[in-house]
């Protein structure tokens, strides 16, 4: 039962890998070319675009995903709305975000082109490429799907060692448009690997009405999954000093980096999760026992590792990140906390729960805005990372109680179990 998963997350890992180095290399030359107060500015503008741009597909992403799981033919049937709706949906976003970025960001003089640029490549071309990702990983392609997402993060790292070397008047500009034209690369790229092409344009039309309610939850689930990650960048850069937001931003990412394994492997667990929760009841609770474990014991030995390297930081980050050791042993403590936190909402999402999941979530999310809202006067640096183990946690232990609820509530079925 485990070893399929097993060996999917080793070479899902083994991209997810090459996602981290991209992401590691980025994060260190975006950083120090930018200094903690600007790279806190466009980390929180950067968090902002993503959490919004989640919500651009409108959950028809997973639709495609679960539907292509059970059966390869119903691809015909989702792709035709999905790209509709991911183009519908984005460009209203783009305006939105437009208006929120400016009003929230105009004290900080950043430039209109990197709004401009951001807004475009999270609520627009990065939605798009999650598509071709989402099919591949209903196949069962995992790595070819990590691939894809991981393609426009190496891009990405390779603009930003383009402006590193050039040194240009305004590097986040320059670096914001190379971070567009690597997600516009990303996708030519990403619809060329698909065994059949995307339909024609005369093919599109508008979700049904039972499509838009069934691809609700996961439109919802998309944002609220995504805003723990992402939501802490922008209220670090509202809350705190733009130095301090800038210094909490490089080490939460760093911290979000290394748990690239616990999302290996419910990638790897999904397609089966979504094919076998109603009638493989006992393989499943072995399952689910068995990704409890390896995520509450890798978030362990991370917070450990990372807890006793943290010294190590100071010096890749350079003199101007000097707090960043601290504060990535302050981040610590939340690390166990995200872990349990993704394989609880990968879980509910294959049971057919993503209010569940939404729920659980949200409660996440307030958590969070309450908690660094609270500390930000007296916390100071710390105010973040004490909101986010507080968010995690909490999440966490809901999500896990509401998988072992739906496992109660299955056993009492009478549907019966197949071999």
């Amino acid at each position: 039962m485990r070893g399929p998963i097993v060996r999917a997350t080793l070479r899902t890992s083994a991209v997810l890998g090459i996602r981290l180095l991209a992401q590691a290399g980025t994060l260190l030359i975006v950083a120090r070319l930018l200094g903690p107060a600007n790279f806190g500015v466009f980390a929180g503008l950067a968090a902002l675009a993503v959490l919004m741009g989640t919500f651009s597909t409108f959950g028809t992403n997973l639709i495609l995903l679960r539907e292509v799981s059970r059966d390869p033919t119903r691809r015909a049937a989702v792709l035709p709305f999905a790209l509709s709706t991911t183009l519908l949906c984005g460009s209203l976003l783009v305006g939105l975000y437009f208006f929120i970025a400016f009003t929230l960001f105009k004290a900080s003089g950043i430039a209109s082109a990197v709004i401009i640029a951001l807004g475009l490549t999270e609520m627009i071309v990065q939605p798009l490429v999650t598509l071709p990702g989402a099919e591949h990983q209903g196949h069962g392609r995992i790595a070819t799907s990590q691939v894809l997402i991981t393609l426009p993060l190496v891009l990405r790292m390779l603009a930003a060692i383009a402006v590193w070397a050039v040194r240009p008047d305004d590097p986040l500009e320059t670096y914001a448009w190379g971070y567009l034209a690597a997600s516009a690369v990303s996708l030519l790229l990403a619809a060329g690997t698909l065994h059949d092409a995307w339909p024609r344009v005369r093919e599109w039309r508008l979700p049904r009405r039972h499509e838009l309610c069934d691809a609700a939850g996961y439109a919802v689930l998309n944002l609220t999954g995504a805003g723990p990650a992402e939501l802490d960048k922008t209220l670090a850069a509202e809350l705190l000093p733009l130095t301090s937001a800038g210094v909490y931003a490089a080490g939460a990412r760093v911290i979000g980096a290394m748990t690239l394994p616990v999302i290996a492997m419910m990638l790897s667990a999904m397609p089966r999760l979504f094919r076998e929760w109603q009638h493989h009841r006992t393989q499943n609770a072995r399952l689910l026992g068995w990704i409890f474990g390896a995520t509450l014991a890798y978030g362990l030995i991370l917070t450990i590792a990372l807890w006793l390297s943290a010294p190590l930081f100071s010096v890749l980050f350079g003199p101007r990140y000097r707090m960043i050791g601290e504060m990535i042993r302050w981040l610590a403590l939340a690390i166990s906390g995200i872990t349990l936190r993704v394989s609880a909402g990968a879980i509910l999402t294959t049971m057919g729960k993503p209010w569940m999941r939404v729920g659980f979530e949200a409660i996440g999310l307030v958590i969070l805005s309450v908690m660094a809202t609270l500390l930000a006067q007296q916390a100071g640096l710390y105010a973040m990372p004490l909101a986010l183990a507080s968010s995690e946690w909490s999440m966490a232990i809901i999500g896990w109680f509401l998988i072992k609820l739906q496992q109660r509530r299955n056993d009492s079925t009478t549907v019966p179990e197949t071999a």
